[in-house]
């Protein structure tokens, strides 16, 4: 318990938090009863994190409107981004599993070590307050993550920006694509009405796709913004 404290960097008031938050349901389940699983405080740590996460976002980007905001919260506070936070403080050798979950990889599981991060962070805010819970957050997971700018939905962000007047019509096309199979570079353009207003390059489809649409939200004319 000590090691794990150390590398949150944060000293328990009371450990039993802490314990409770590494309980899986299969472990309470198999134990005395009154033995409490995490599932409470994975409830609570989700309200901490997403509170966290908007208080972040709103003072970082002060020019977003709330769409963009509620679409870059949902992918720093996604399962994806807490199970990275849970490799990277080896919480897998720390829970508590049943029988049944031990044997089936409960450790290593996504949805598992996700949900043990979130009641870790209820942990610490009831031990320690926001404060302290919003410096844990900050350290393990809004300060290692990539820049938030990288996360932008272009593509829908300017589909938003474009339907503000009725009757627009994006379109995206592939101009070209050059390299070799394992390593191509695709080149898009995106037009408006026919009229194109974004070209960028990505390493997919998909990438250039959002490259464009950035593209072209930079150029954007007033009269659409």
């Amino acid at each position: 318990m000590e090691s794990l404290e150390r590398k949150l960097r944060y000293s328990f008031h009371d450990r039993e938090l802490l314990s409770e938050a590494l309980n899986h349901s299969s472990y309470a389940n198999e134990h005395r009863s009154g033995l409490s699983s995490n599932e409470r405080l994975e409830f609570l740590g989700d309200s901490v994190l997403g509170f966290v996460a908007a208080e972040f976002l709103f003072k970082r980007y002060g020019d977003l409107p709330e769409g963009d905001l509620t679409r870059m919260r949902a992918s720093l506070v996604c399962e994806q981004s807490l199970y990275s936070v849970a490799k990277e403080l080896e919480l897998g050798r720390y829970l508590k599993l049943g029988r049944g979950e031990e044997a089936g990889g409960g450790r290593e599981r996504q949805s598992i070590l996700a949900d043990a991060v979130e009641a870790v962070f209820a942990a610490v805010y009831l031990d320690g307050g926001i404060g302290q819970a919003q410096a844990l957050i900050d350290r393990v997971l809004l300060s290692q993550s990539p820049d938030t700018e990288e996360r932008r939905d272009y593509k829908t962000t300017l589909q938003e920006v474009v339907q503000r007047r009725s009757g627009q019509v994006l379109t995206y096309r592939m101009v070209s694509q050059s390299g070799p199979d394992h390593n191509k570079t695709f080149l898009f353009e995106v037009s408006l009405n026919g009229e194109a207003i974004g070209r960028g390059e990505g390493h997919s489809k998909k990438e250039a796709e959002q490259a464009a649409a950035r593209d072209a939200l930079a150029d954007m004319p007033d009269t659409f913004l």
